[in-house]
C-alpha cells in the first residue's frame, strides 16, 4: 500500500498539502543546503525566514557578511549534534549574532528538527520555538 492510499484509509482524502518545496519557493523558508554540506551536514538543511532575517541577513557595515553568520548558525547546530549523547529528532541550541540595529550580541535560542521531505527523505529545518 502506497502512502496516499494508507493516508486516504486513515485521514480520508488529502485536500491539501503545503510541501517543502513550495515553503522555499514562497520564501518561508531558506535552502541553505549547499553552505550546510560544506559544514558537514548530509541532510538538506533551510532556514525559516524568520531565523534568516534575526540571524544571517546583515546589510550592515563590513564587520560581518552573511556568509559568516549562516556559518555560525549551521557550525553551532553541527557542534551541537555531533556532542549531544541522545538521539532525537529536535535539538535546542543557542547561538549569538550580532543584533543589526543595536551592534550588540544577542543569543537566540533555536531548535533544528530533523523530519520528512516532500518524499519522505530526511531533511532538517532551523527554526525559533514560536516559529514551530
Amino acid at each position: 500500500m502506497d502512502k496516499n492510499t494508507q493516508l486516504n484509509s486513515v485521514f480520508g482524502p488529502v485536500i491539501y498539502a503545503y510541501t517543502r518545496a513550495q515553503a522555499i519557493d514562497d520564501g518561508v523558508l531558506v535552502d541553505v543546503s549547499e553552505t550546510a554540506r560544506e559544514c558537514g551536514f548530509k541532510f538538506p538543511v533551510a532556514l525559516t525566514s524568520n531565523v534568516w532575517g534575526q540571524c544571517v541577513e546583515w546589510t550592515g557595515d563590513a564587520t560581518q557578511d552573511e556568509r559568516g553568520r549562516l556559518w555560525d548558525v549551521l557550525f553551532v547546530l553541527f557542534a551541537t549534534i555531533k556532542a549531544s549523547k541522545r538521539s532525537s529528532d529536535r535539538i535546542v541550541y543557542k547561538v549569538n549574532v550580532r543584533d543589526q540595529a543595536t551592534g550588540r550580541l544577542r543569543t537566540h535560542e533555536l531548535t533544528s528538527v530533523c523530519g520528512p521531505g516532500d518524499q519522505g527523505e530526511p531533511v532538517i529545518t532551523i527554526m525559533f520555538p514560536e516559529d514551530d
